[in-house]
């Protein structure tokens, strides 16, 4: 295992699609989050700049694409949101910060762009490292039953403090 990285973090581009799928399709146990990817690009809820990679830049780092996190419109209510799924790292680099420099590069654009608010359904001891705290704290729920503490939400702007409501995915997510 990989202990020690420089990790070069940029926006997706077409040519990175089937590395993307690959790292997606190793990361986890069924090809339901690389298919969920491919359905999000053709989705409205699709946005620029918003599907980021990372890849090796350190010292003997061939450049190869090993990470990715993705956010795409979602809604609280009737607020503009984003939702942070999936995030996926080859499995040899896992635990080395590849999925981590994704999701602050993301998050960064995101803010970059004006938005506001990003929810995610995720292990909660591994999303409150980039601020995210327990979504029910702020009256944010989903229309179905997941753990309480999996579910988390982050405001990007502390002058607007995060919106209560369901959420409601992109319909590609089938929720």
């Amino acid at each position: 295992m990989r202990t020690r990285n420089t990790w070069i973090t940029r926006a997706e581009t077409r040519a990175d699609i089937p590395a993307v799928r690959a790292v997606d399709l190793a990361a986890f146990d069924t090809p339901l989050e690389a298919d969920l990817v491919d359905a999000l690009r053709t989705d409205s809820s699709w946005i620029d700049g918003l599907s980021i990679v990372s890849a090796d830049g350190g010292e003997g780092g061939d450049g190869k694409l090993v990470g990715h996190a993705l956010l795409t419109r979602c809604h609280i209510g009737d607020t503009p949101a984003l939702c942070l799924a999936p995030v996926a790292v080859l499995p040899e680099y896992q635990k080395t910060g590849a999925g981590s420099a994704a999701i602050r590069a993301a998050l960064r654009a995101a803010k970059d762009m004006g938005e506001r608010y990003v929810t995610v359904l995720g292990h909660p001891a591994y999303y409150p490292r980039f601020g995210f705290t327990r979504a029910s704290a702020h009256g944010i729920r989903l229309s179905i039953e997941v753990p309480d503490e999996a579910m988390m939400a982050l405001t990007l702007d502390e002058a607007h403090p995060l919106p209560g409501g369901t959420v409601r995915y992109p319909a590609p997510f089938g929720i």
